[in-house]
């Protein structure tokens, strides 16, 4: 017997979420099933439990099963919001349905968990079944990817912790959900999330034991499911290894255009992952996405994964059901850059210390937390970074007073940014020029060059990972890159001019820089370094803003349409706010820097 469920996802020839029939019965069947349902019109818009003589108002359709269909239901006694599912006798008829719904019930009703769907009570009439259970008025990750279409690593991440957190819970309790994914992940007003629709879930049986039923919803089917082996823990985490790859994504991973080549994509375990995705990402996917069940992680070993120790947020605003959250650590202004600083690249050691406050520990934990990523480049991410200079750019950009015109307090010293740059992606790659005269191309194939001062080459084909060459006796494999990394540096130094007025800082204690990425718009360029400097330059006027760490805070520097320069602690604009213009900038860089994260 087969028990399968349709997928909401999205589609890929209209970008929009849609519903997709498994086959032409269960086309049928579902037409049936709406038909033999009392429209809204039909049930009563006053409920009466029998038992107890509460009376319930029946609000507006909240989602519909196979049996049911979900109903905002009012208690009018103390107007407590409760998620009705109501299920009319005509449709559990027969006595295995019947069963099934019982089953359903005595299961729920004795589930106790913060990230569980709790259920409350459940009653009946001549018409129908009812099962009262917590309202979350934020719906589902379902309709959450609907309108943002993917979700950030930091989202995911949250998100991520608290389905584990739920069914690790089940799993306690020997109960196997069997159909995880992101329309059965609701979350509640404080944006809290909980597992719910346990229609098919069941106790977990010894392996020999187990039922071979195919149940649960098609793309998320695991291969030994499909080979009528029998559900286990591991299969709930293949889909949970599905449910991450569509968050971060916006499709499943065996999404085709018909059911036959889907379940032939899973018993094969063959997918697609894309280098957008950071590596951490990559690796705990591939793990959970594993053919064979014994080589998938535990729920345990999921949660010490590395891309979930990542940054995540403490909580999430509202307004990421619809748009990309603001990462911004809620810490007092006046000394946050100095302390991330420090917590990201080091300094003077100093000598225990006691925080003032509960607070101030904890914001402490978080920056050290959020800026592990940038601790040695083996660690570190392209979209970790990203994150990351975001966080710091909206956090001054919110705390930043109004001003109408620039600090007087500056700051003076030297620092690598780029002085010249050339695009020729179209053919080979995007180049540029330090301050310290190194020259470095970022090739169109991911990989990266950058020919010192000494005539050397530091290659990079993976990040972190240096390979130092002779530009005399390059490798036969490097010698067409290492030729074009000497015309782009030829081209620049005959033709391209400095870009500011800044002193050209050469500071061999510091890692050479090189560039993760590069994003051009209609106004600006954007540049992000692996150390996190981050450069903006608007075409129009030719002004420039460089952020970057020297000296255990963060330096902001302005270059105006003049070419003349003036560089911040970024603790000064906290304390007196900026110009107008260079607000207007900040925001725009902070906008491209988004759209990359993202």
């Amino acid at each position: 017997m087969e028990v399968l469920r349709n997928i909401t996802y999205q589609s890929a020839n209209s970008g929009k979420m849609c519903e997709q029939p498994l086959n032409k019965s269960c086309e049928f069947k579902r037409k049936k099933t709406e038909d033999a349902t009392p429209s809204q019109a039909e049930l009563s818009r006053i409920i009466t439990d029998g038992v107890t003589g509460r009376r319930y108002s029946r609000g507006k359709v909240l989602g519909k099963g196979g049996f049911a269909k979900c109903y905002e239901l009012v208690d009018l006694q103390n107007n407590k919001v409760y998620a009705a599912k109501i299920i009319p006798h005509a449709r559990v008829s027969k006595p295995h349905q019947r069963e099934k719904i019982d089953r359903e019930i005595d299961l729920h009703r004795a589930l106790h968990h913060k990230h569980i769907v709790h259920f409350y009570h459940h009653f009946e009439d001549k018409d129908n079944i009812y099962i009262l259970l917590e309202y979350c008025s934020r719906r589902s990750l379902a309709h959450i990817l609907k309108a943002r279409k993917v979700l950030t690593e930091p989202e995911v991440r949250y998100f991520l912790r608290q389905i584990v957190s739920g069914i690790r819970y089940l799993h306690q309790q020997e109960i196997l959900h069997r159909d995880l994914k992101l329309g059965n992940f609701f979350v509640n007003e404080s944006m809290e999330l909980k597992v719910g629709d346990f229609g098919l879930a069941t106790k977990l049986e010894p392996l020999g034991d187990r039922r071979k039923t195919i149940c649960g919803t098609p793309n998320y089917l695991s291969p030994e499911v499909l080979n009528k082996q029998g559900h286990g823990c591991e299969s709930d985490v293949w889909a949970l290894g599905c449910v991450m790859y569509t968050m971060l994504l916006g499709r499943p991973p065996f999404e085709t255009t018909n059911l036959k080549e889907t379940y032939k994509c899973i018993r094969e375990a063959r997918y697609s992952m894309p280098s957008s995705l950071s590596l951490p990402a990559k690796q705990l996917i591939a793990s959970m996405l594993s053919k064979n069940p014994e080589n998938r992680p535990t729920l345990d070993d999921i949660l010490q994964h590395d891309f979930i120790q990542g940054f995540t947020p403490e909580r999430l605003p509202s307004s990421c059901c619809y748009t990309i959250p603001d990462f911004h650590l809620s810490s007092p202004a006046k000394n946050f850059f100095k302390r991330a600083a420090a917590a990201l690249f080091g300094g003077k050691k100093e000598k225990a210390k006691y925080y003032d406050s509960l607070s101030e520990y904890l914001e402490m934990y978080y920056i050290k937390r959020h800026w592990c990523f940038f601790v040695g480049l083996e660690d570190g991410t392209m979209g970790s970074v990203a994150d990351a200079v975001a966080s710091v750019l909206r956090g001054c950009l919110e705390k930043m007073p109004e001003a109408g015109e620039m600090p007087k307090e500056t700051f003076t010293g030297g620092f690598q940014w780029v002085t010249k740059w050339v695009d020729y992606s179209n053919k080979y790659g995007f180049g540029y020029q330090m301050s310290n005269n190194i020259v470095g191309v970022l090739f169109n194939n991911g990989t990266h060059m950058s020919l010192l001062s000494d005539k050397t080459i530091h290659y990079y084909a993976e990040l972190g990972q240096c390979t130092v060459l002779s530009s005399t006796d390059a490798p036969e494999k490097l010698a067409s890159q290492v030729t074009i990394l000497k015309y782009f540096a030829h081209y620049m130094e005959e033709n391209l001019m400095d870009g500011g007025d800044l002193t050209n800082a050469i500071d061999n204690c510091l890692p050479n820089l090189y560039l993760l990425q590069w994003l051009k718009s209609d106004r600006a360029l954007m540049m992000l370094f692996n150390n996190g400097t981050f450069q903006v330059n608007f075409y129009h006027d030719h002004t420039k803003i460089i952020l970057c760490q020297q000296q255990g805070d963060y330096l902001l520097t302005y270059i105006n349409e003049e070419r003349v320069s003036t560089t911040f602690q970024l603790s000064t604009l906290l304390t007196y706010g900026c110009s107008a213009e260079l607000r207007e900038r900040l925001d725009y860089a902070l906008n491209m820097l988004l759209q990359r994260c993202n």
